[in-house]
């Protein structure tokens, strides 16, 4: 039973979500904070998700959103958020959340986008175990990590599969809806701008300058392509 960390100060939400949770087979753990939140991960390393509300008393979810990502974690995050703007979807994915949901949901909604990070994030079990080497970079599909000249670089799940993709697709343009559908499956009910966030964020880890890059460049109009 996979554990799901259900990070909202609002009991009757967080009640909502947890019996939903349960009913879909997820082991789900409830913090109110931040600070609890951040405690529970620590507590309990094989946690597959979160759900972290953006607007909390303590620490919000942007900021235990980035220290669960500093801490090496590689679980899915999707933040919750009343707020409908641009800016709390662009800062959510920048700071390494996979996905976001505004209030208010439905159970149908909350539950199908938590199944559909589940079965991404599992994506790579069946992946081929030899390593792609495409320039300064080295992908291990094994312990899936990537390398750019000899250092290590901190990913996402996201971001891992983003790389794997373009990787195996050198010199490919590929529209943002390929791009949507590899990555984030054909069932994902989410927006194309969700690609662009997360290819600016993975270009600040593998770009020596992001505002210029190298390596994932634009087909303007259409989507990205990997032009090394």
């Amino acid at each position: 039973m996979k554990k799901i960390l259900v990070m909202e100060d609002e009991s009757n939400i967080r009640s909502f979500v947890v019996i939903n949770l349960r009913r879909s087979g997820y082991e789900p753990i409830e913090a109110a904070t931040g600070t609890e939140a951040l405690e529970k991960v620590k507590a309990n390393p094989d946690i597959s998700l979160a759900l972290l509300d953006v607007m909390l008393p303590d620490i919000d979810g942007f900021e235990v959103c980035r220290r669960i990502r500093a801490s090496g974690s590689k679980m899915g995050i999707i933040m919750l958020t009343a707020k409908s703007q641009e800016i709390d979807k662009v800062t959510g994915l920048m700071t390494g959340a996979d996905d976001y949901v505004t209030k208010p949901f439905s159970p149908a909604e909350l539950t199908a986008r938590v199944d559909a990070l589940i079965r991404r994030l599992g994506n790579d079990e069946d992946d081929e175990n030899a390593e792609i080497v495409s320039g300064p970079f080295v992908l291990n599909p094994r312990n899936r990590t990537l390398e750019k000249n000899g250092q290590r670089l901190k990913l996402t799940q996201i971001e891992y599969q983003l790389m794997k993709l373009f990787l195996e697709n050198p010199g490919k343009a590929m529209s943002r809806e390929d791009i949507l559908t590899a990555v984030w499956g054909a069932d994902f009910s989410g927006e194309l701008k969700t690609v662009d966030v997360n290819i600016r964020r993975l270009r600040i880890k593998i770009e020596t300058d992001a505002t210029e890059p190298e390596y994932i460049t634009t087909v303007w109009g259409y989507g990205y392509k990997w032009g090394y």
